[in-house]
Protein backbone atom coordinates (compact mmCIF):
# COMPACT_ATOMS: atom_id res chain seq x y z
CA UNK A 1 0.00 0.00 0.00
CA UNK A 2 1.08 3.54 -0.42
CA UNK A 3 4.08 4.30 1.71
CA UNK A 4 3.56 7.65 3.41
CA UNK A 5 5.97 7.72 6.26
CA UNK A 6 6.59 11.23 7.55
CA UNK A 7 3.17 12.60 6.59
CA UNK A 8 1.40 9.88 8.60
CA UNK A 9 3.53 10.03 11.73
CA UNK A 10 1.71 11.79 14.52
CA UNK A 11 -1.46 11.98 12.44
CA UNK A 12 -3.85 11.45 15.33
CA UNK A 13 -2.32 14.27 17.36
CA UNK A 14 -2.18 16.55 14.34
CA UNK A 15 -5.83 15.92 13.51
CA UNK A 16 -6.84 17.02 16.98
CA UNK A 17 -4.73 20.14 16.79
CA UNK A 18 -5.76 21.05 13.28
CA UNK A 19 -9.46 20.63 13.94
CA UNK A 20 -9.08 23.46 16.41
CA UNK A 21 -7.15 25.71 14.06
CA UNK A 22 -8.81 25.28 10.66
CA UNK A 23 -11.10 28.29 10.89
CA UNK A 24 -13.00 29.91 8.07
CA UNK A 25 -14.72 33.24 8.60
CA UNK A 26 -16.10 36.04 6.46
CA UNK A 27 -13.81 39.02 6.19
CA UNK A 28 -15.64 42.30 5.65
CA UNK A 29 -18.83 40.57 4.54
CA UNK A 30 -18.33 41.17 0.81
CA UNK A 31 -16.60 43.49 -1.65
CA UNK A 32 -14.68 46.55 -0.49
CA UNK A 33 -13.50 49.71 -2.21
CA UNK A 34 -10.02 51.18 -2.05
CA UNK A 35 -9.12 54.90 -2.15
CA UNK A 36 -9.40 54.96 -5.96
CA UNK A 37 -12.95 53.66 -5.91
CA UNK A 38 -11.93 50.27 -7.36
CA UNK A 39 -13.97 47.38 -6.04
CA UNK A 40 -11.84 44.60 -4.57
CA UNK A 41 -12.89 40.98 -4.44
CA UNK A 42 -14.29 39.66 -1.17
CA UNK A 43 -11.86 37.81 1.05
CA UNK A 44 -11.97 35.29 3.86
CA UNK A 45 -9.52 34.15 6.48
CA UNK A 46 -8.19 30.65 6.99
CA UNK A 47 -5.91 29.45 9.75
CA UNK A 48 -3.34 26.76 8.99
CA UNK A 49 0.27 25.88 9.73
CA UNK A 50 1.60 29.35 8.93
CA UNK A 51 -0.99 31.32 10.86
CA UNK A 52 -4.15 33.17 9.88
CA UNK A 53 -4.13 34.10 6.21
CA UNK A 54 -6.49 36.35 4.26
CA UNK A 55 -7.39 34.64 0.99
CA UNK A 56 -9.75 35.41 -1.92
CA UNK A 57 -13.30 34.24 -1.30
CA UNK A 58 -13.37 32.66 -4.74
CA UNK A 59 -9.78 32.16 -5.94
CA UNK A 60 -9.41 31.73 -9.70
CA UNK A 61 -5.67 31.15 -10.15
CA UNK A 62 -4.43 28.66 -7.59
CA UNK A 63 -0.90 27.28 -7.46
CA UNK A 64 -0.34 24.01 -5.59
CA UNK A 65 3.04 23.03 -4.15
CA UNK A 66 4.04 19.67 -2.72
CA UNK A 67 1.28 17.34 -1.53
CA UNK A 68 -1.61 19.76 -2.11
CA UNK A 69 -1.85 19.16 -5.86
CA UNK A 70 -3.64 15.82 -6.18
CA UNK A 71 -6.01 16.36 -3.23
CA UNK A 72 -7.15 19.71 -4.65
CA UNK A 73 -7.65 18.22 -8.13
CA UNK A 74 -9.47 15.27 -6.53
CA UNK A 75 -12.02 17.72 -5.08
CA UNK A 76 -12.56 19.44 -8.44
CA UNK A 77 -9.93 22.18 -8.23
CA UNK A 78 -8.01 23.28 -11.32
CA UNK A 79 -4.61 24.69 -10.34
CA UNK A 80 -2.78 26.88 -12.87
CA UNK A 81 0.64 25.85 -11.57
CA UNK A 82 1.90 22.68 -9.87
CA UNK A 83 5.03 20.98 -8.64
CA UNK A 84 5.98 17.54 -9.91
CA UNK A 85 3.96 14.42 -9.12
CA UNK A 86 5.53 11.00 -9.64
CA UNK A 87 4.50 8.94 -12.65
CA UNK A 88 3.39 6.09 -10.39
CA UNK A 89 0.97 8.41 -8.58
CA UNK A 90 -0.34 9.92 -11.79
CA UNK A 91 -0.94 6.45 -13.14
CA UNK A 92 -3.44 5.77 -10.36
CA UNK A 93 -5.72 8.79 -10.77
CA UNK A 94 -8.66 9.11 -13.19
CA UNK A 95 -7.85 10.33 -16.69
CA UNK A 96 -9.73 13.61 -16.29
CA UNK A 97 -7.74 14.41 -13.16
CA UNK A 98 -4.51 13.57 -14.96
CA UNK A 99 -5.55 15.94 -17.78
CA UNK A 100 -6.14 18.72 -15.22
CA UNK A 101 -2.67 18.16 -13.81
CA UNK A 102 -1.04 18.15 -17.23
CA UNK A 103 -2.84 21.38 -18.20
CA UNK A 104 -1.16 23.24 -15.33
CA UNK A 105 2.24 24.90 -15.64
CA UNK A 106 5.04 22.81 -14.06
CA UNK A 107 6.98 24.86 -11.52
CA UNK A 108 9.65 22.46 -10.26
CA UNK A 109 10.35 18.99 -8.99
CA UNK A 110 9.59 19.79 -5.36
CA UNK A 111 8.79 22.60 -2.95
CA UNK A 112 12.39 23.66 -2.51
CA UNK A 113 12.94 23.65 -6.29
CA UNK A 114 10.10 26.00 -7.29
CA UNK A 115 10.87 28.37 -10.15
CA UNK A 116 9.78 31.61 -8.46
CA UNK A 117 9.99 33.71 -11.62
CA UNK A 118 7.72 31.33 -13.49
CA UNK A 119 5.37 31.15 -10.51
CA UNK A 120 5.10 34.95 -10.31
CA UNK A 121 4.43 35.07 -14.05
CA UNK A 122 1.28 32.99 -13.53
CA UNK A 123 -0.15 35.82 -11.40
CA UNK A 124 -1.72 33.47 -8.85
CA UNK A 125 -4.27 34.75 -6.38
CA UNK A 126 -3.63 31.87 -3.95
CA UNK A 127 -0.79 29.43 -3.20
CA UNK A 128 -1.43 26.17 -1.34
CA UNK A 129 1.53 24.20 -0.01
CA UNK A 130 2.22 21.05 1.97
CA UNK A 131 5.87 20.14 2.36
CA UNK A 132 8.47 19.73 5.11
CA UNK A 133 8.61 22.68 7.50
CA UNK A 134 12.30 23.20 6.75
CA UNK A 135 11.61 23.54 3.01
CA UNK A 136 8.73 25.95 3.55
CA UNK A 137 10.85 28.15 5.78
CA UNK A 138 13.32 28.59 2.92
CA UNK A 139 10.71 29.82 0.43
CA UNK A 140 7.87 31.22 2.55
CA UNK A 141 8.80 34.90 2.15
CA UNK A 142 9.13 34.59 -1.61
CA UNK A 143 5.79 32.80 -1.88
CA UNK A 144 4.00 35.28 0.36
CA UNK A 145 5.37 38.19 -1.67
CA UNK A 146 3.67 36.72 -4.76
CA UNK A 147 0.25 35.72 -3.38
CA UNK A 148 -1.53 34.71 -0.16
CA UNK A 149 0.04 31.41 0.86
CA UNK A 150 -1.58 28.72 3.01
CA UNK A 151 0.78 26.05 4.36
CA UNK A 152 0.38 22.69 6.08
CA UNK A 153 3.18 20.50 7.46
CA UNK A 154 3.55 16.84 6.58
CA UNK A 155 2.16 15.60 9.88
CA UNK A 156 -1.34 16.90 9.19
CA UNK A 157 -3.97 14.16 9.09
CA UNK A 158 -5.45 13.65 5.62
CA UNK A 159 -9.03 14.56 6.51
CA UNK A 160 -7.90 17.79 8.13
CA UNK A 161 -5.81 18.64 5.07
CA UNK A 162 -8.81 18.01 2.82
CA UNK A 163 -10.94 20.30 4.96
CA UNK A 164 -8.31 23.02 4.87
CA UNK A 165 -7.75 22.79 1.12
CA UNK A 166 -11.46 22.86 0.36
CA UNK A 167 -12.00 25.92 2.54
CA UNK A 168 -9.03 27.87 1.19
CA UNK A 169 -9.55 26.84 -2.42
CA UNK A 170 -13.36 27.19 -2.31
CA UNK A 171 -14.00 23.63 -3.50
CA UNK A 172 -16.32 22.71 -0.65
CA UNK A 173 -19.01 21.25 -2.94
CA UNK A 174 -16.68 18.54 -4.19
CA UNK A 175 -15.54 17.71 -0.69
CA UNK A 176 -19.09 17.52 0.68
CA UNK A 177 -20.03 14.93 -1.94
CA UNK A 178 -16.92 12.87 -1.21
CA UNK A 179 -17.53 12.98 2.54
CA UNK A 180 -21.06 11.71 2.05
CA UNK A 181 -19.80 8.79 -0.05
CA UNK A 182 -17.09 8.05 2.50
CA UNK A 183 -19.54 7.93 5.40
CA UNK A 184 -21.92 5.73 3.42
CA UNK A 185 -19.23 3.22 2.45
CA UNK A 186 -17.84 3.06 5.98
CA UNK A 187 -21.32 2.49 7.43
CA UNK A 188 -22.06 -0.23 4.87
CA UNK A 189 -18.87 -2.16 5.61
CA UNK A 190 -19.36 -1.83 9.36
CA UNK A 191 -22.92 -3.12 9.14
CA UNK A 192 -22.26 -5.89 6.62
CA UNK A 193 -19.20 -7.25 8.38
CA UNK A 194 -19.91 -6.34 12.01
CA UNK A 195 -19.32 -9.85 13.35
CA UNK A 196 -16.19 -10.34 11.25
CA UNK A 197 -14.73 -7.01 12.39
CA UNK A 198 -15.45 -7.82 16.02
CA UNK A 199 -13.96 -11.33 16.02
CA UNK A 200 -11.07 -11.24 13.53
CA UNK A 201 -7.38 -10.56 13.95
CA UNK A 202 -6.09 -8.92 10.79
CA UNK A 203 -2.54 -8.12 9.73
CA UNK A 204 -1.47 -5.85 6.87
CA UNK A 205 1.80 -6.67 5.13
CA UNK A 206 3.66 -4.67 2.52
CA UNK A 207 6.92 -4.25 0.67
CA UNK A 208 8.28 -1.27 -1.29
CA UNK A 209 10.67 -0.60 -4.12
CA UNK A 210 13.16 0.70 -1.57
CA UNK A 211 12.95 -2.44 0.61
CA UNK A 212 16.07 -4.54 1.01
CA UNK A 213 16.02 -7.87 -0.85
CA UNK A 214 14.41 -10.67 1.12
CA UNK A 215 12.46 -8.39 3.45
CA UNK A 216 8.85 -7.34 4.06
CA UNK A 217 7.03 -5.25 6.66
CA UNK A 218 3.95 -5.34 8.84
CA UNK A 219 2.58 -1.98 7.75
CA UNK A 220 0.45 0.21 10.01
CA UNK A 221 0.36 3.33 7.84
CA UNK A 222 -1.29 4.10 4.54
CA UNK A 223 -4.79 2.89 3.72
CA UNK A 224 -4.77 0.44 6.61
CA UNK A 225 -5.21 3.48 8.88
CA UNK A 226 -8.71 3.81 7.43
CA UNK A 227 -9.46 0.19 8.30
CA UNK A 228 -8.13 0.72 11.81
CA UNK A 229 -9.47 4.14 12.67
CA UNK A 230 -12.71 4.42 10.70
CA UNK A 231 -13.84 0.80 10.42
CA UNK A 232 -12.53 -0.41 13.78
CA UNK A 233 -10.71 -3.44 12.35
CA UNK A 234 -8.09 -5.10 14.54
CA UNK A 235 -4.74 -4.61 12.79
CA UNK A 236 -1.37 -4.42 14.60
CA UNK A 237 -0.20 -0.88 15.18
CA UNK A 238 2.71 0.81 16.91
CA UNK A 239 2.45 1.86 20.52
CA UNK A 240 1.65 5.52 21.16
CA UNK A 241 4.75 7.61 20.51
CA UNK A 242 6.70 4.75 18.92
CA UNK A 243 7.90 4.57 15.32
CA UNK A 244 5.42 2.96 12.90
CA UNK A 245 5.71 -0.82 12.62
CA UNK A 246 6.14 -0.46 8.88
CA UNK A 247 9.50 1.21 9.34
CA UNK A 248 10.97 -2.12 10.44
CA UNK A 249 12.09 -4.51 7.70
CA UNK A 250 11.55 -8.18 8.53
CA UNK A 251 13.38 -11.07 6.83
CA UNK A 252 11.36 -13.53 4.78
CA UNK A 253 12.12 -16.11 7.47
CA UNK A 254 9.55 -14.34 9.64
CA UNK A 255 6.70 -14.76 7.16
CA UNK A 256 5.68 -17.91 9.03
CA UNK A 257 4.81 -15.79 12.08
CA UNK A 258 1.88 -14.35 10.14
CA UNK A 259 0.10 -17.65 10.86
CA UNK A 260 -1.06 -16.22 14.20
CA UNK A 261 -3.48 -13.90 12.39
CA UNK A 262 -6.89 -14.85 10.98
CA UNK A 263 -6.78 -12.68 7.84
CA UNK A 264 -3.87 -11.13 5.93
CA UNK A 265 -4.19 -8.10 3.65
CA UNK A 266 -1.53 -7.30 1.09
CA UNK A 267 -1.12 -4.74 -1.75
CA UNK A 268 -2.37 -5.35 -5.28
CA UNK A 269 -2.69 -3.15 -8.34
CA UNK A 270 -5.97 -2.07 -9.95
CA UNK A 271 -6.14 -5.39 -11.82
CA UNK A 272 -5.81 -7.41 -8.61
CA UNK A 273 -2.22 -8.55 -9.18
CA UNK A 274 0.30 -8.38 -6.31
CA UNK A 275 2.13 -5.07 -6.62
CA UNK A 276 5.52 -5.56 -8.18
CA UNK A 277 7.61 -4.91 -5.04
CA UNK A 278 5.43 -7.36 -3.08
CA UNK A 279 5.51 -10.14 -5.68
CA UNK A 280 8.66 -11.79 -4.19
CA UNK A 281 6.76 -12.32 -0.93
CA UNK A 282 3.85 -14.24 -2.49
CA UNK A 283 6.34 -16.32 -4.49
CA UNK A 284 7.92 -17.83 -1.37
CA UNK A 285 6.95 -21.30 -0.22
CA UNK A 286 6.54 -19.96 3.31
CA UNK A 287 3.84 -17.57 2.14
CA UNK A 288 2.08 -20.25 0.13
CA UNK A 289 1.98 -22.50 3.19
CA UNK A 290 0.38 -19.92 5.52
CA UNK A 291 -3.03 -21.05 6.84
CA UNK A 292 -4.59 -17.75 5.75
CA UNK A 293 -3.31 -18.31 2.22
CA UNK A 294 -4.36 -21.93 1.91
CA UNK A 295 -7.84 -21.16 3.30
CA UNK A 296 -8.56 -18.14 1.12
CA UNK A 297 -8.07 -15.62 3.92
CA UNK A 298 -5.18 -13.68 2.35
CA UNK A 299 -6.80 -10.68 0.67
CA UNK A 300 -5.26 -8.50 -2.00
CA UNK A 301 -6.47 -4.91 -1.53
CA UNK A 302 -5.96 -1.96 -3.89
CA UNK A 303 -4.84 1.31 -2.29
CA UNK A 304 -4.27 4.09 -4.85
CA UNK A 305 -3.47 6.55 -2.07
CA UNK A 306 -4.61 7.76 1.30
CA UNK A 307 -4.15 11.53 1.16
CA UNK A 308 -7.61 12.49 -0.12
CA UNK A 309 -11.12 11.09 -0.31
CA UNK A 310 -11.14 9.92 -3.93
CA UNK A 311 -8.37 7.33 -3.52
CA UNK A 312 -9.70 6.32 -0.10
CA UNK A 313 -13.12 5.64 -1.61
CA UNK A 314 -11.45 3.28 -4.10
CA UNK A 315 -9.67 1.55 -1.22
CA UNK A 316 -12.96 1.05 0.63
CA UNK A 317 -14.52 -0.44 -2.50
CA UNK A 318 -11.59 -2.83 -2.87
CA UNK A 319 -11.61 -3.78 0.80
CA UNK A 320 -15.35 -4.40 0.80
CA UNK A 321 -15.06 -6.61 -2.29
CA UNK A 322 -12.18 -8.53 -0.69
CA UNK A 323 -14.06 -9.12 2.56
CA UNK A 324 -16.98 -10.49 0.54
CA UNK A 325 -14.76 -13.34 -0.69
CA UNK A 326 -13.88 -14.63 2.77
CA UNK A 327 -15.12 -18.16 3.41
CA UNK A 328 -17.33 -18.73 6.42
CA UNK A 329 -15.52 -19.82 9.54
CA UNK A 330 -15.65 -23.54 10.02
Amino acid sequence: MTRTLSRRRGAALSAALLSATLVLSACGGGSTSDDTGTTAAATRTVTAGNGTIEVPADPQRIVTIGNTTLPLIDMGGKPVGVTEVGASELGLIPQEQKATFEAATPLGSSGDQVDMEKLAGLKPDLILAQLPDSEFEQISRQLESIAPTVFWGLDVEWKALADGLSQAGNVTTGLSAQKAQFQEKVATIQKTYAALIADTRFVNVDRWESSDPGTFSIADFGCVEIAQGDLGMDFPRAAEGADPLGWTSLPFEQIAKLSEYDVITYPVDAAGRPKEPFAPVVATNTWKALPAVTSGRALGVFCPGNNSYGPVLQYLDSLGAALATLPAKG
